[in-house]
């Protein structure tokens, strides 16, 4: 599997390289948000909820599957499984719903937060177990500041932990930056262009923070 971050909550996901491989992207954003998205084939989008900065499906060439609603999805193999959560700590009322996700590719469970602004409940982490990758928004204001993200962190217990939504040199949004959170985490972080990884190569014990460039 190889995971390049595309910037913001956008992922490019690889399942395999050469020409049967699938690649499936998550929360694509709009221009507006100040960065340039990749012109690339996506064979899978996920969407998290129906704003600009995750949302701009046309961004990217093919003709993909686009989910984004609650539900179990099989995808040629790739299961995916989009659970109801919230953008904000108040049931939806402030920014409205948010979909995670849980995404099963090449024996390595990943989970994409989206914008989720509250800490999970039972139910929601019922269905959590398991997480190998976890990519969260850390970037507070209108998700999950540094401290609730390290709240979630330890209600998921990953093997990995990728951060996004935060703000960098180009982002236009009023959010903060990744350093609060690797501080309050409390790991060092190894940098990484791209995440090439497989099932064995998943850390045994102790969890891992990674930072992927763009």
């Amino acid at each position: 599997m190889i995971i390049t971050w595309q910037g913001h909550s956008c992922f490019k996901i690889q399942d395999k390289i050469g020409p049967e491989g699938l690649t499936l992207v998550t929360d694509p954003y709009n221009p507006s948000l100040g960065l340039k998205l990749p012109n690339f084939e996506a064979d899978i989008i996920t969407v998290s909820h129906d704003h600009d900065d995750h949302n701009n499906i046309k961004g990217l060439r093919g003709t993909p599957k686009i989910i984004q609603s609650a539900g179990e999805y099989d995808i040629k193999g790739i299961m995916v499984e989009g659970i109801l959560a919230y953008h904000d700590a108040k049931q939806g009322a402030e920014r409205g719903t948010n979909i995670i996700y849980r995404i099963e590719m090449d024996d390595i469970t990943l989970c994409h937060l989206g914008d989720l602004g509250h800490v999970l409940d039972n139910k929601q982490l019922e269905r959590l177990e398991g997480i190998d990758i976890l990519f969260v928004p850390v970037g507070g204001k209108y998700t999950l500041d540094a401290k609730q993200a390290v709240e979630v962190i330890s209600q998921i217990e990953p093997r990995i932990v990728i951060p996004m939504h935060y703000k960098t040199k180009d982002v236009k949004l009023d959010i903060e930056g990744v350093e609060k959170f690797i501080k309050e985490l409390g790991l060092e972080p190894t940098h990484e262009e791209k995440l090439k990884i497989n099932k064995k190569d998943l850390p045994a014990e102790d969890m891992e923070l990674v930072m992927l460039s763009l």
